[in-house]
């Protein structure tokens, strides 16, 4: 039981850091700041669903919506 309270505290944390990168991107009004934000994003997704806490198309849609939201900042 205490490993998969462990692990129940880990993948907390990792998605809570997940909807933190992605908000970050997505409050971003500066294009330059949200490529950097934007790659951030990506590492803590890829990661993320390598460790399995996130299915890899989630990681993928998810990677998708916020490379859209950052390429409207440029135009």
């Amino acid at each position: 039981m205490r490993t998969a309270a462990k692990a129940r505290t880990r993948n907390r944390q990792d998605r809570a850091r997940c909807r933190t990168v992605e908000k970050r991107v997505l409050q971003t009004s500066d294009a330059a700041v949200a490529a950097t934000k934007l790659s951030e994003a990506f590492s803590v997704l890829d990661h993320m669903a390598d460790k399995g806490i996130l299915h890899r198309r989630t990681a993928a849609r998810r990677k998708a919506s916020l490379a859209r939201a950052a390429k409207s900042l440029n135009s």
